[in-house]
């Protein structure tokens, strides 16, 4: 356009020219009048140049606007969506600038009210244990004839609200990187004035998983691969029928292949001492656990099979045992599931059952013994509704302790039921109750039982 108009504004400068070159006998007559004509052909040339000027300033200004909008627009499409009035940007750089290029970053968690009110038959669970926090069968209290645990009493924290980071990253050639921590606050006070109930209520941040996996090879901190995480019950209570389930995080190397996976896993092992119960543990061993698992899922649920071989070592004093667990879940329609585990070994006592039992036990020699032991859960649960749903549960576990070596004061057997109704009035909070009945059995028949309502406010992002 502007080399049109450009043309068009020459042509009458081009015909005053011509004019001039077919007259030159009216030069010399008519000098005034060319001096004028040049004056006035100079004077079109300059408007004219003017307005080439100002059109090429014009184009080029349109042109700079237009880039300008085009990267705006580039940038708010990469950017979320417009923040409200007045609020500013929480990131505007990467938020891994020394990653790989290409690491995809992600983080998620929940915060979990926890609210309990127990009753025990024989004494109080001591204040500050983790018993009143959660169902833990070791700390049922356990008296004598005439034992009484008095009025009930109230439980409220926060603790087991939780957090999680995570970075992946795929290479050209495909390998596939992933590392991944996560904490809660299960981890006590700093010091004796954060770290209680009278004012703050300050808990440290505890470590529960972190590892790195590189494609089928994962080292870290993580669930043992004994353990079938996918099994455990919808629960209000942090595990739930812990009495017979296999739970257990520590540094581990796993391998996956399909449905198998192998690890050896950090060893330890717990002792109870030659008649005084006192239990401990030790640190000695030289081998770490080796555990093998083998799953099949489908719509139907899951299926899996797991070993385990430990070494026991305490001193110079060393015995070997294994275990097997086999759990699973069974899809019941849509609405209905049933969850279930097996577990039973030669020194199983450290994976089950948060260590209701021992490993291994000492004799009058200071040899050590490995202690048999087996436990198990069944759930029911049923979804009414997209926002009710409940969970009936029954777990148990028992110890084949030698009275002869370890007394009269070691747990035998425990036991539990549960039953909760979990509402989510929204995506993501639930809002349940849980009725928890408990009992733990010493090898002299003595008893305790907890009742106890757990409810529990939970919303997961």
């Amino acid at each position: 356009m502007t080399t049109r108009f450009a043309s068009m504004t020459r042509r009458p400068l081009a015909a005053a020219l011509f004019v001039a070159l077919i007259a030159p006998g009216m030069a010399f007559a008519q000098t005034a009048k060319e001096k004028a004509l040049e004056a006035r052909v100079a004077e079109l040339e300059r408007q004219v140049q003017v307005l080439v000027s100002a059109q090429q300033q014009q184009q080029s200004q349109i042109a700079t606007t237009q880039q300008q909008v085009t990267q705006v627009q580039a940038t708010q499409a990469a950017q979320p969506a417009a923040l409200p009035a007045g609020k500013q940007p929480i990131q505007n750089t990467t938020i891994m600038a020394t990653a790989n290029p290409g690491t995809v970053f992600s983080y998620g968690g929940f915060i979990k009210m926890d609210a309990m009110v127990t009753d025990t038959s024989d004494g109080r669970i001591a204040d500050g244990s983790s018993g009143r926090l959660f169902y833990v069968p070791s700390t049922i209290p356990v008296g004598g004839a005439g034992a009484d645990g008095g009025d009930p009493y109230a439980d409220f924290h926060a603790q087991f609200s939780r957090f999680w980071l995570s970075a992946d990253h795929v290479t050209e050639g495909g390998d596939k990187f992933k590392a991944y921590i996560e904490a809660d606050f299960f981890g006590g006070g700093n010091n004796t004035l954060v770290g209680n109930e009278t004012s703050t209520n300050t808990y440290a941040v505890s470590l529960r998983q972190a590892y790195v996996t590189w494609n089928n090879w994962l080292a870290g901190q993580a669930w043992s691969n004994f353990m079938d995480v996918a099994a455990l019950p919808d629960a209000v209570d942090f595990v739930g029928p812990t009495d017979g389930t296999i739970f257990v995080r520590q540094a581990q190397v796993r391998y996956t292949n399909g449905p198998w996976s192998f690890s050896v896993e950090n060893p330890q092992t717990t002792v109870t001492p030659y008649l005084t119960g006192t239990r401990f543990n030790s640190g000695d061993n030289v081998a770490p656990d080796v555990t093998a698992r083998w799953q099949s899922k489908g719509d139907w649920g899951h299926f899996s099979v797991a070993g385990l071989l430990r070494q026991f070592k305490v001193a110079d004093e060393t015995d070997t045992g294994a275990a097997v667990s086999v759990s699973g879940k069974f899809n019941l329609g849509k609405s209905d599931d049933i969850r279930y585990a097996v577990n039973a070994g030669q020194g199983i006592g450290r994976y089950l059952a948060f260590g209701v039992g021992s490993d291994v036990v000492t004799d009058a020699n200071g040899d050590i013994n490995a202690l048999d032991g087996y436990g198990g859960f069944v759930a029911w649960r049923h979804v009414f509704s997209p926002k009710v749903r409940t969970n009936l549960m029954y777990s148990a576990s028992h110890f084949d302790n030698d009275a002869a070596m370890t007394g009269f004061g070691v747990t035998e057997r425990t036991q539990s039921m549960h039953a909760n109704v979990i509402y989510s009035p929204f995506p993501k909070l639930d809002v349940g109750a849980e009725l928890i009945y408990g009992q733990r059995s010493l090898e002299d028949d003595r008893e305790g039982d907890l009742k106890r309502l757990h409810t529990h406010v939970k919303y997961t992002f």
